[in-house]
């Protein structure tokens, strides 16, 4: 099984960077890749996505590099399961509020004895030709990721709770949804939403887990790492949006 370098990096201490992908797109995680970024966060929850086509996309992660993590709608075991299925390293999961949500997370990305997930000869198992499945387990249950949002107020008021949780490897605050939650709909910088982040982002280092954070560009990733967030990802249409806007600016003058 391939071994998740984005995970081995958080656990030596390091940071990551990342980029979500919310279009069908193999070509675009191939670029990402080569690029350098450390992971892809592949949206199907916000994205047109299903798994077929998210395992175009992990494919393309694999032929350069990059870990693919797919962004799953449902805190489901059985809709987890496919994606894992076709060899994402990671699940990162929206609207993980109670203690309940988080060990449902961590159930349905591990094999047992640390989960409940199902097993097959499925790709992410080499269609079972590769190693004996025995030892695939042990090694997906080494390799693979869980990603959890803090993106509501519930999250946040829970996080000691949350943070107890093993088997979770970051704490994702995701601004937008956090600030519709706190009643600031898209207002990430107002003032009392940076403080909320703030104050969630100390308790999850004060647990000694990872936070994880959403930026917009350059500048912003460089405070969000400054400030302790390990696990730091920016957005491709943000990106793609901004170049094309400095493009036509400086090219008509």
């Amino acid at each position: 099984m391939r071994i998740n370098e984005t995970k081995a990096k958080l656990q030596a201490g390091e940071p990551v960077l990342g980029i979500f992908v919310g279009f069908a797109s193999p070509t675009v995680v191939e670029l990402c890749g080569i690029a350098g970024f450390d992971f892809v966060v592949i949206d199907s929850e916000h994205g047109p996505m299903n798994p077929q086509s998210c395992e175009e996309m992990v494919r393309a992660a694999d032929v350069t590099g990059i870990t693919p993590i797919i962004r799953v709608a449902q805190n489901v075991s059985q809709v987890i399961l496919r994606y894992l299925d076709i060899g994402a390293l990671g699940i990162q999961m929206p609207i993980v509020n109670t203690r309940a949500d988080a060990e449902r997370l961590v159930q349905a990305v591990k094999y047992p004895p640390e989960g409940r997930r199902g097993l097959a000869s499925v790709r992410a198992a080499s269609y079972g030709l590769g190693e004996p499945l025995a030892d695939y387990v042990v090694e997906a249950n080494k390799q693979t990721m869980v990603i959890s949002h803090v993106e509501n107020v519930e999250a946040v008021n829970n996080l000691d709770e949350l943070t107890q949780v093993p088997g979770i490897d970051v704490f994702f605050i995701g601004p937008t949804d956090l600030s519709q939650s706190l009643g600031y709909p898209g207002k990430t910088q107002d003032p009392a939403v940076r403080e909320v982040i703030a104050q969630a982002r100390q308790r999850i280092q004060a647990a000694g887990r990872v936070a994880g954070f959403m930026t917009t560009d350059a500048a912003a990733a460089r405070r969000a790492l400054a400030e302790g967030f390990r696990y730091v990802t920016v957005n491709t249409t943000g990106l793609l949006g901004r170049a094309a806007r400095s493009f036509l600016a400086e090219a008509r003058g």
